[in-house]
């Protein structure tokens, strides 16, 4: 019983191994060790293999001869694919070889597509770019031939139009980045033109002034500033231009005014022949070319800058005007001084009543006005200086009727022929015929009131005193602050006060002769006219320096220094036209110093070229200078040059040696260290002595130094250099 239990086991688990997957066969196996009757089952198992192979065996003897049958078709088909395989290879050659024309012709044309593709691209690009390259080719020619305005132009359109639609080309990026630069090329350099303009205007005013009086003169019907310049208009958007002559109208009017601002030749003032047409008086527009200003002001107005120009012109015309309308210190000495005077001031409104006309709103009627009331208030205190000029004398009739009237002799001006001048105005004379009426006045006055001729003596002096240092000092102290007042007349104030000082003991004399009490006694009243008349002076004195000074700034503000200058070439450099104008004014202003006492010319002879000393200095230190080159200290060395030449001529007499040059030393010593660029020396002679640059100051030195390699901002500026 117990075998065919285990025979069925073994049976079960057979088939459990020939069904099961080979994962599970372990715990089967194992079951069959843990029996007994593992012995048994490795017999049935090997059966079961036995049978298994039978069954193998039969079906392979079952599938033989197909197999058999298959292999020898696959022999067959073999040799067919050997065959097929060499008819392929074959055909193959014959392609290739039949192929190889047509690939080389494809190849061509694959790379005469890739050509034409490419030159559609090329010719598409330079479609864009050409008109960059002509454009800026365009540019650079307007620019050689000094045409901003439309160059100005040309930028805008190359700007806006053409870069943005040649695309990103390292050319391009290199225009965009120049554009900027040109713009402030071309408006530095009109506004350089406009400056040559403007001095060439002021140095001319008075031809412009005479010839335009000259054509109200020959044409009457050409009546006042507005009628001159009436047919003077912008006839383009680029300026003026000459219109044609109308035949009959006033030479002035149909002359037109000159060039096309785009001219190359900008000097400010024409060409014009000195000899004149019998019929014909050129106008003075004929002697300017305006072009400087028409188009300066078109360049900024593009820049989007035309209320920064309007400013700075009408600043400068400004500042113009109250040189012109400063009478020149001999003006009153000579009939052809009063008219030069009124050329100037006639010329300058002239050129501003033009201006006025031809442009929109560069300058305003407002404005013109302003200046006009400013002429009149100066033309006035110029006519007002002829009452105090020196008394010219024709016969010696007129020359006895004016020294009989006040004390004066000179046996030097006796000598000199006639016609001469006395030294004093009418005020001297006037005056001390005033004081011996107003004398005598007190005199009758007294007559009725009983008194004695000391009494009457005493009254007669206290009453005169109290006249000359109230009345006439209140009086001479309010002529000397009044405004307006001008050199000359200050120069002659002092002169008439030194002979009226002279003259007091006169006064007292005559005092004296009238009331019989001799001028030495003990208790006699002195007059008090020599201080009156020394205070008087010295006012005056004081006003001359502090007017000097005033009028010295006039001229400084004309000044403009371009700070970054080029280093100059070989040629020698050139005052500068302001400093060239102030030195002319000083020698005319000094030529009427001669007669002044004292030390008063070289008091302010030495005050002056302090104050010019000075304000150089302080120009070159403005904090508004940030950085200055090499070639603008030597356009100011030669200023300074040029003011110590001045002062080397002696312009008063008086200095002993070279004394008048010490006010240009501090200055002196501080180019000559850039401009010789000797630090080794200063380095090693400082604080000595004796030292060649003792006047230098450290401080200054450093700043300059600093604005010439670094510019004043740069933060090295804090470190300073120690000594």
């Amino acid at each position: 019983m117990a075998s065919l239990e285990t025979a069925a086991e073994h049976e079960r688990i057979l088939r459990e191994i020939e069904s099961t997957d080979t994962n599970c066969i372990g715990p089967t196996l194992r079951s069959v060790y843990d029996g007994q009757e593992h012995g048994l089952f490795m017999e049935k198992l090997d059966a079961r293999i036995r049978n298994h192979d039978r069954e193998i065996e039969k079906m392979c003897n079952h599938h033989f001869q197909g197999f058999v049958d298959s292999i020898t078709e696959l022999l067959k088909v073999r040799g067919e694919a050997q065959k097929l395989k060499s008819q392929v290879t074959e055909t193959n050659r014959h392609l290739q070889e039949n192929g190889k024309e047509l690939t080389t012709s494809m190849e061509e044309l694959r790379q005469c597509r890739v050509q034409q593709r490419n030159i559609a691209t090329t010719i598409d690009k330079l479609t864009h770019c050409l008109p960059v390259l002509e454009m800026y080719s365009r540019l650079q020619e307007q620019m050689r031939a000094k045409r901003y305005y439309p160059a100005l132009r040309t930028l805008e359109q190359l700007e806006q139009t053409c870069l943005p639609k040649a695309g990103q080309y390292r050319f391009c990026s290199i225009m965009a980045e120049n554009i900027p630069k040109l713009r402030i090329q071309i408006r530095d350099t009109a506004m350089s033109q406009l400056r040559d303009f403007l001095e060439s205007i002021r140095k001319h005013s008075d031809k412009i002034g005479e010839t335009a009086m000259k054509q109200v003169h020959k044409h009457p019907e050409t009546l006042g500033l507005t009628e001159f310049s009436r047919h003077l208009r912008f006839t383009s958007a680029e300026g003026p231009t000459r219109p044609a002559r109308q035949k009959g109208a006033p030479a002035a009017i149909r002359a037109g005014m000159g060039v096309n601002p785009l001219s190359e030749h900008d000097t400010g003032i024409l060409d014009v022949e000195d000899e004149e047409e019998e019929d014909e008086v050129p106008g003075a527009q004929d002697l300017v070319d305006f072009s400087p200003v028409y188009r300066c002001l078109h360049i900024y107005t593009v820049l989007g800058l035309r209320d920064v120009f309007e400013n700075y012109y009408r600043k400068q015309r400004r500042k113009q005007a109250r040189l012109v309308l400063q009478p020149h210190s001999n003006m009153h000495e000579t009939l052809e001084g009063y008219r030069r005077y009124f050329n100037q001031i006639v010329g300058f409104f002239v050129v501003e009543d033009h201006v006025l006309h031809t442009t929109q709103g560069l300058v305003n009627r407002a404005y013109v006005e302003e200046l006009w009331e400013l002429a009149l208030s100066k033309i006035v205190a110029a006519l007002r200086t002829h009452s105090v000029s020196p008394i010219p004398v024709s016969t010696e009739k007129e020359y006895r009727q004016y020294t009989s009237q006040c004390p004066f002799q000179d046996p030097e001006l006796e000598k000199l022929p006639f016609p001469k001048k006395l030294p004093f105005s009418e005020f001297v004379p006037k005056v001390y015929c005033q004081l011996k009426e107003f004398i005598y006045a007190c005199l009758k006055y007294s007559e009725d009131l009983h008194l004695s001729s000391t009494e009457v003596d005493d009254m007669i002096r206290k009453s005169t005193n109290l006249l000359l240092t109230r009345t006439l000092s209140h009086c001479l102290q309010y002529a000397i602050k009044k405004k307006n007042v001008g050199l000359a007349e200050l120069v002659q104030v002092i002169i008439n006060t030194t002979h009226l000082e002279q003259s007091c003991h006169f006064l007292e004399e005559f005092i004296s002769n009238i009331t019989n009490v001799p001028p030495d006694t003990v208790n006699a009243t002195k007059l008090y006219g020599t201080s009156t008349f020394k205070d008087a002076r010295h006012a005056a004195e004081a006003e001359i320096y502090t007017s000097l000074n005033a009028k010295i700034d006039q001229f400084l503000q004309l000044a403009d220094y371009d700070w970054m200058a080029a280093v100059p070439g070989g040629e020698n450099l050139a005052a500068s036209d302001y400093l060239i104008d102030l030195i002319a004014f000083l020698k005319s202003t000094f030529s009427v110093f001669t007669n002044l006492p004292g030390k008063v010319a070289q008091t302010a002879c030495m005050s002056s070229c302090k104050h010019i000393s000075t304000s150089l200095m302080q120009l070159l230190l403005d904090p508004e200078v940030r950085q200055i080159s090499m070639g603008a200290l030597h356009q100011l060395d030669t200023d300074v040059k040029e003011c110590e030449s001045f002062a080397r001529a002696g312009p008063v007499a008086g200095f002993q040696g070279d004394t008048l040059l010490l006010a240009f030393s501090d200055l002196r010593q501080l180019l000559d260290l850039f401009t010789q660029w000797d630090w080794s020396t200063y380095l090693a002679d400082y604080g000595k002595p004796t030292c060649k640059y003792l006047r230098v100051n450290p401080h200054t030195a450093l700043i300059i130094k600093q604005m010439l390699t670094l510019g004043k901002d740069n933060p090295l500026q804090k470190y300073k250099m120690q000594f």
